[in-house]
């Protein structure tokens, strides 16, 4: 089975946060910042294995008031570092077939690049990037510079404006014009549900997901709560009932604060079965003493 095998890569199971934290915090030493690629410049250069990609962020919106947060208007550092692995020759969801060419894909806090969704989204059925509403417009303008599409897109051609850009005609490894879903997404005020996601994706996606995934999406506690549940919610989507394996969740970040940290794990481990990934099957940029980790989750099992 696909997911025995992975968890088999993966190793033992998380079973105390405590020791967990400490033995990340200390073998790696914590960030002094956020951990931006370059949070003053207006556009950032990206490369992912093979492809290059010219990122358009916003500094200004990063330095804004927004009360619902302004990180996602720039690029993570983890993030090209994540995206890389997910595309690795030697990645364990690809190759134990927990992914394939037909499995579907939720991106939380995708933020203004959408690098993650264009290093993947050829080689999955469906990815959705998700974020909140002020992302969107930036999200997908750099979605269209750097070659690629979005569901929209198919049903409603872009008519070309400005200089000639890369063609954007992309196809997977089905063969399928390839494209990305783009969902708004607030997780302190919409609940991911199937409903949710057949609203507002084109065509409806009706079925639940494979894999949801996140960069660097917990920066302060008030996020703890709201990220982890959305995680749950997304899980959730897949029945325990239909004998089919369950979501995994993989969440990926820099380590900073280890009070925020550890208050995001206790709350994590609480709904999840939970792996740190080990160094065998990452690649350099994010292995111990990096100061980025990555953990997969499996939903408990909820039953009473």
């Amino acid at each position: 089975m696909p997911l025995s095998n992975l968890l088999h890569l993966l190793g033992d199971e998380l079973a105390d946060v405590e020791e967990e934290c400490f033995l990340l915090f200390s073998s790696s030493r914590p960030s002094r910042d956020l951990g931006f690629l370059d949070a003053a410049a207006t556009t950032v250069d990206v490369t992912v294995g093979d492809h290059d990609f010219t990122i358009v962020q916003s500094p200004t919106l990063l330095r804004s008031n927004r009360n619902a947060g302004t990180t996602g208007a720039v690029v993570w550092g983890v993030t090209p570092r994540f995206a890389e692995w997910m595309t690795s020759v030697a990645n364990p969801l690809f190759s134990t077939g927990v992914l394939h060419s037909s499995s579907r894909v939720l991106e939380l806090g995708c933020g203004v690049s959408g690098v993650v969704a264009l290093s993947l989204f050829q080689k999955v059925g469906r990815f959705i990037a998700s974020d909140q509403d002020y992302v969107m417009k930036l999200l997908r303008e750099n979605i269209h510079a750097n070659g690629a599409i979005t569901r929209a897109d198919v049903d409603r051609p872009r008519k070309p404006s400005g200089p000639a850009r890369r063609s954007s005609k992309r196809t997977s490894e089905t063969g399928k014009t390839a494209c990305i879903d783009l969902l708004t997404l607030d997780w302190e005020q919409d609940l991911i549900s199937s409903d949710l996601l057949s609203a507002n994706t084109e065509p409806a996606l009706s079925k639940d997901l494979d894999v949801v995934m996140a960069c660097d999406c917990i920066y302060n506690e008030t996020l703890i709560e709201p990220f982890t549940q959305a995680c749950v919610d997304a899980c959730r989507l897949r029945g325990r009932d239909e004998g089919s394996a369950p979501t995994v969740c993989l969440v990926a970040q820099q380590l900073r604060s280890p009070e925020v940290f550890e208050l995001w794990l206790t709350a994590f481990h609480t709904r999840f079965r939970v792996w740190r990934l080990p160094d065998s099957i990452l690649v350099d940029s994010l292995k111990s003493g990096s100061g980025f980790v990555v953990h997969a989750g499996i939903l408990r099992d909820e039953s009473p």
